[in-house]
């Protein structure tokens, strides 16, 4: 057996990886994507791909940290991740087993720490 196919069976096949984050090993079969490349753990992802979801083309490689969360006019959730090697920005949609939590801390991150002191608003309503 050679050392990717050791690899690869210690990591669950060619239909999962290993979070380079969290260590969790992720099915890339996800309800609500096609193109998983997210944990759904920790949100963090890889960059992976270039011009298109799924095409696989990027030379990076390096981690992406998920930064926001945007929500498309139909309702649906999407990750915004930034490469940590190249500063680039992808959009990810999230996908049916993506952990709640992390996901609502990151919606109300900026109400958790808005950009200017709260007290600010009190002054408002006089």
């Amino acid at each position: 057996m050679s050392r990717d196919q050791r690899h690869r069976a210690r990591r669950g096949g060619p239909n999962s990886f290993r979070c380079r984050r969290c260590g969790l090993d992720v099915s890339t079969q996800a309800l609500g994507t096609a193109h998983r490349n997210h944990c759904p753990n920790c949100l963090w992802s890889r960059h992976l791909d270039d011009d298109a979801p799924g095409d696989r083309a990027a030379e990076c490689g390096s981690l992406m940290e998920p930064i926001a969360i945007s929500v498309r006019g139909d309702g649906e959730w999407v990750l915004i991740h930034r490469c940590t090697g190249c500063d680039e920005v992808h959009l990810n949609r999230t996908a049916g087993d993506d952990n709640p939590l992390a996901l609502m801390r990151m919606a109300v991150k900026p109400l958790a720490q808005p950009p200017f002191p709260l007290e600010h608003l009190a002054r408002l309503w006089i």
